[in-house]
């Protein structure tokens, strides 16, 4: 039976954050990076890189191999014509011409060879670079709280962890190894060239300057309008995302015309970009090209005269025309190599910064497993403020115990804070006032794996990923017998369901669970987490789609459950937690009421308001009709 692999589900934004909360979106594409920040990420991508010695070698190796042969190629080019000239008039030597012949062949094929192994070696750097990095990011994004991911768009994360990883696989064979490449190649040649002629070395290389500039003025350009493409093409696949996902409210309202300007304007605009863009390409190319061609003309112009005049051979104006040749391309890549480092410096910034984040809630130092006993689970003036909400606390003041075999209901307006409770007690977030102890142990002191194993949470929004329902049931204990799950899947009554499904337990539900109703996935929520065997058990109004009928047979078959464990349910519907021991009642983060359903009703407080206005809605309606005569 196939499991599937341990991915975090999205996890839902508390009910209770508040609506002023600043947007840390840190990763944003085009937010800028301070040079001290971009100068240390390059410096840490390259020791990084030098964590694989042996490849790194080779790729060095072959570049300064793969140089040497490059420039020996003008040389025996510029050989073997004045050698083929002093023969004119006389018989040939065709000895000498196939040695010359195989010679200019073998350093051609060579320089290939070296090249190969160069641009493999550079490579491999950069992809294992890349995987290290990879898994770095995926289980640092495993281990940041919620309060990370509640300011931090899912965006932004991918982002980091394609478009900016790749800026950082590229940086070994684009910036560092084309250094050397290009170090090596002008710098050598040039000395080559004007050690024998400095004026006409002068003129060969007079284009360098113009095209190393023009080409890093068109990279960085051609970067900085990719940021913005980006951006841009973000916004068409935040439309087209939403469209998708909404296909069936757009069509019931006919809005297909409305929904296509949308997107036809957003279009438009990447497109206009896209055209500035190959503009720039195209216009700096052009220049770069007339350059290089107006250097060869005085090279000719020059260099011919000279060799008319019997100061050069023939051979000594080929090895100037041909190096040329050879230095065109590299030069141009200076730009490329520019922008690699831009790209590394900006690109690293960010995944560093998103790697050395610290872990807000994480196993304190020497902290032991937690130990069940009596699986008490006690509250104590416990509060708490969510990130950049100031004074203003979710929660204040929650004090409460519950005992293996209680039933705890929670049941407040929306914003009270049930949810964001519910949140503290798995450490989701840790209480910033009290203590939450289970068997007189502080969940903080004690190791978040014990603490998440042993604190269940059904929540509301049912996460299920595109795999069988075998699967997402079976998916916090993947090696569990087919018996277990399908007693998980009967209490929570979804196993007459699955048996008239063409595949059964092997059916595989749609992205997200699209192909189940509501009420169908959580249930499947519920049997998932049922799998644990938790000693605190949490239905966060997970009940809510589920049809009155059900629900009463699921309680029913939980209620040996709940025997052995503290079970919390926080709901909207009365009907879902009268039955528990005692009852909170919470508004404005705090306990108002407590007690029994028959405590609270005789008290005729805001709960007895809540009963009437759930179980007798006509009344109410008849009373407001009263007032208003």
């Amino acid at each position: 039976m196939t499991r599937p692999d341990h991915a975090s589900a999205p996890e839902t934004a508390p009910d209770a954050a508040p609506d002023n909360a600043p947007d840390d979106r840190m990763f944003r594409r085009t937010a800028a990076v301070d040079t001290q920040k971009g100068l240390g990420a390059i410096a840490r991508i390259t020791r990084m890189c030098f964590r694989y010695p042996r490849r790194a070698g080779i790729a060095f190796a072959a570049t300064v191999a793969a140089v040497v042969m490059q420039l020996a190629i003008p040389v025996i080019l510029g050989d073997a014509v004045d050698r083929t000239q002093a023969m004119a008039g006389a018989d040939p030597d065709v000895g000498a011409l196939v040695v010359i012949a195989l010679t200019l062949l073998g350093a051609s094929v060579l320089r290939g060879l070296f090249t190969l192994a160069q641009n493999y070696a550079a490579e491999s750097v950069g992809h294992a670079l890349a995987q290290d990095l990879r898994n770095a990011i995926y289980d640092k994004v495993q281990r940041l709280p919620f309060s990370f991911h509640d300011r931090t768009h899912s965006g932004d994360l991918i982002t980091v962890g394609m478009l900016d990883l790749e800026g950082v696989r590229m940086y070994f064979s684009t910036a560092l190894v084309r250094t050397l490449l290009l170090t090596l190649l002008i710098g050598i040649g040039a000395w080559l060239l004007l050690s024998t002629d400095v004026v006409l070395g002068l003129l060969a290389l007079s284009f360098v300057p113009f095209a190393a500039w023009r080409s890093s003025v068109m990279q960085l350009t051609l970067r900085r309008t990719w940021l913005i493409l980006q951006e841009k093409l973000g916004v068409l696949s935040q439309k087209m995302e939403e469209n998708l996902a909404g296909i069936r409210v757009v069509r019931a309202f006919a809005a297909q015309d409305h929904e296509m300007a949308k997107f036809d304007r957003s279009s438009k605009d990447a497109l206009e970009l896209s055209h500035r863009r190959i503009d720039v390409r195209v216009r700096n190319t052009s220049a770069m090209t007339f350059a290089f061609f107006a250097a060869m003309g005085l090279v000719l112009l020059f260099g011919g005269r000279q060799v008319a005049s019997g100061e050069i051979t023939v051979g000594t104006l080929a090895t100037f025309l041909t190096f040329m040749t050879i230095l065109q391309m590299p030069v141009r890549q200076l730009g490329l190599m520019v922008n690699a480092y831009a790209r590394a410096s900006t690109c690293g910034a960010r995944l560093f910064q998103l790697l050395d984040m610290p872990v807000e809630i994480d196993d304190a130092p020497g902290a032991q497993d937690l130990k069940i006993t009596d699986g008490t689970l006690r509250l104590d003036n416990v509060g708490f403020a969510y990130h950049g909400a100031g004074e203003q606390r979710a929660i204040s003041g929650i004090s409460f115990e519950a005992t293996r075999g209680e039933t705890i209901g929670i049941i407040g307006p929306p914003g009270a804070g049930k949810t964001t409770l519910m949140h503290l007690i798995p450490r989701f977030y840790d209480a910033t006032e009290g203590a939450i102890t289970i068997d007189g142990q502080d969940i903080r002191d004690v190791t978040l794996s014990s603490v998440r194993q042993a604190v269940a949470i059904v929540q509301q929004d049912s996460f299920l990923f595109t795999t069988t329902i075998e699967n997402n049931i079976a998916y916090a204990a993947p090696f569990s017998e087919d018996r277990r799950i399908r007693g998980s899947a009967d209490s929570a009554q979804l196993h007459d369901y699955v048996l008239g499904l063409p595949h059964q337990y092997r059916t595989v539900v749609g992205e997200r669970g699209v192909s189940l109703s509501g009420g169908q996935r959580q249930r499947l929520s519920i049997a998932r987490t049922l799998m644990m065997e938790p000693a605190v058990l949490i239905f966060d109004d997970s009940t809510a789609a589920i049809d009155a009928g059900t629900e009463t047979r699921i309680r029913a078959a939980l209620k040996d459950y709940a025997r052995d464990r503290v079970t919390l349910i926080v709901a909207h519907r009365l009907a879902s937690l009268m039955h528990a021991d005692r009852i909170l009642f919470l508004e404005n983060g705090r306990i108002v009421e407590r007690g029994t359903h028959e405590e609270l009703l005789a008290l005729g407080g805001r709960y007895k308001a809540l009963y009437d206005l759930q179980m007798h809605p006509e009344a109410d309606v008849l009373d407001q009709t009263e007032d208003a005569r």
